[in-house]
């Protein structure tokens, strides 16, 4: 397959749509697989990518150029949802209150259950790769995922098409 038949709407759409879904499936291996729970922000960056699944899908059927926008679209949300999480985890941003404990303990039990069953901080990196936090590498895989989709749609059709 050539480079100019990846970047078609429809086929740039069922791409992303893929990749998303790797990122998805890697994502809960690192939960359910390695044990490490993802924290609330980290929950959120998964929701662009299950809409980039089903709108990627739907470019094969039904107006692939309005689709891949729309991913690009998503995307670039995803792109700055992972900076804000970036942004908490350097310490730049407070805490949202989604990610803050909003219980009290009323006795040493109640604490302990309550430190058990607690999300992950979204200010504490758990898992870094090469440097980078799973959230800063979802903002680069999604600025890159938004430029191909991008330039998809903005692909201008060959003379033979």
């Amino acid at each position: 397959m050539r480079l100019a038949e990846l970047t078609t709407p429809r086929t740039a759409g069922v791409l992303l749509a893929l990749i998303s879904a790797l990122g998805l499936a890697g994502a809960l291996v690192i939960q359910f697989g390695f044990g490490e729970a993802p924290c609330t922000l980290c929950i959120w960056q998964r929701y662009p990518h299950l809409a980039v699944v089903g709108l990627g899908l739907l470019a094969w059927f039904w107006q692939p150029r309005l689709m891949v926008a729309a991913i690009g679209l998503v995307l670039a949300g995803s792109v700055v949802l992972a900076a804000y999480h970036v942004g908490i985890e350097q310490g730049v941003w407070a805490l949202p209150a989604s990610c803050l404990a909003d219980q009290q303990a009323g006795s040493v039990a109640e604490l302990r259950a309550l430190l058990q069953d607690a999300p992950a901080a979204c200010d504490e990196v758990s898992v870094r790769f090469a440097g980078l936090s799973l959230a800063a590498w979802n903002g680069l895989a999604s600025l890159a995922m938004a430029g191909f989709a991008f330039a998809a749609v903005l692909r201008r059709r060959s003379i033979a098409q």
